[in-house]
Order: C-alpha cells, then structure tokens, then sequence
C-alpha cells in the first residue's frame, strides 16, 4: 500500500475531529523492527511453514507476545470471539514488558512522527493513550522530546481498566476538554480501535505496527493508513 492507498470506509468525518489521540507502540514508536527482522532471519531455514514462506509476519506476532502479551492475547480472543471474556484479564496482561534496556536501545522513532506532531499541534490538542506502564510511556515521549505536544498522556495505570475498555480514551477526552465523538483514536491494532470505537471516537488505523489490513478492517477502522505520518495530510486536507 502506498501513501496514497488509504482505505476509507466512508464512515470518518475528518471535519468533526477536534483532538488527537495517539497510542505509542507501533504508531508512534517503531517497536522492534531490528529484533523483528533478526528473528525472520533466523526462521529462514522454515519458511516453508509460513504464508507465502515469509517467515516475518511470525517473527512480528512473537515480538508483540513479548512487549505486549495483552494486545496479542487480545487479537487471539477477538479472532475467537471471546473476546468480552478476556477483556477483564487485560489490564494486568498489558502490564508485563521485557526486562529494561537503555532507551537508545529500546526505542526507535518513526520517520516523520515529529514532523507530523508538530504540523498537528497546531491545529488539534493532543493526547496519548498507551497501554504501555507509566514509566516506559514518559521515557519513550521524553527520549524524543515529544511530551511537550501533548495535553494528556494516559497510560496501563491511569485508568481501572485500560484498552480495549473505552476507558482510557474517554479519560484523554475529558482532559482536553472534548467529547469522545470529537476524537479521533490513532493506533495499529484492534484492541486501539475498539477501544476507541467503544469510547464513540473515530478511529484511524495505521498499518506500520503489529495489526493486519483484514483485521483492522474487520473490526470497523474508519480509515486505514499506511503510516502514522499519512494523517498528517489527511487531516489537513
């Protein structure tokens, strides 16, 4: 898919969006590539186990059971449809992350994410909403001195319950002083645009991190972009 290939479901209203909610890994941080790409190296040998014997989808869902089992275990469930039963159990699944590293290590920034941040500042008040911990969340933005941009950042711990609970998204709203229906909900993965979704927001859907086309149009993503960066020019268009 190219820049210009975004899937519009014909259900987003760029002109009803007042504010900006941004989830971090996969939207804004690109999390684990470099350890994604190192694990598909070695399934190589086995790429004849895997759709179109490309071993990287693969690679890519056993780093996300890593950094966020509640976002993978959650993708499972939906695709099973017990999803309402799993949701309970998230919030302390989305707790668990590998062992710290240094953050020069930890954290890669995706090309054009500040540059879009910046342009979007100043026509929207912004927010994040992350299932990551409060700690890793505040190291990722400050590493990139990207908290500045940002009215709200709402974390695992801000909330009872974090994504997919509407919670956390309607948390953000309140902050901005806006209604969740005036919200726009970024993210890469189903459990963000539920969470949106069940919040009232509209929801866009980015396609750089861990969630699939098929899934992300499966669960009503309302616009799906090749990468974070795109909304810049669909919001200003």
């Amino acid at each position: 898919m190219t820049n210009e290939e975004k899937i519009d479901h014909g259900k987003i209203d760029p002109g009803r969006i007042k504010a900006v909610l941004f989830d971090v890994d996969g939207t804004l941080s690109n999390t684990d590539d470099q350890l994604v790409a190192r694990i598909a190296r070695r399934l190589k040998p086995l790429a004849w186990l895997f759709k179109d014997r490309d071993p990287r989808m693969f690679a890519r869902r056993l780093v996300m059971a890593a950094e966020t089992p509640g976002n993978f275990l959650y993708q499972i469930a939906d695709r099973f449809g017990i999803d309402k039963y799993f949701a309970k159990y998230y919030k302390v699944l989305s707790a668990s992350r590998l062992a710290k590293k240094p953050s020069k290590d930890r954290f890669w920034l995706i090309p054009g994410v500040r540059e879009m941040l910046e342009a979007l500042s100043q026509a929207y008040p912004m927010g994040v909403v992350s299932a990551r911990d409060e700690g890793s969340t505040r190291e990722f933005l400050d590493h990139f001195e990207l908290t500045s941009f940002f009215d709200v950042v709402v974390t695992s711990q801000t909330c009872r319950f974090t994504k997919p609970y509407p919670d956390p998204v309607i948390y953000a709203a309140k902050a901005l002083g806006k209604a969740p229906v005036d919200c726009v909900m970024v993210g890469d993965t189903i459990v963000d645009v539920k969470s949106g979704k069940s919040a009232g927001a509209q929801t866009i859907a980015v396609l750089c991190g861990f969630g699939m086309e098929k899934e992300l149009a499966r669960v009503g993503a309302d616009l799906i972009l090749p990468t974070t960066p795109d909304i810049q020019s669909y919001l200003s268009s």
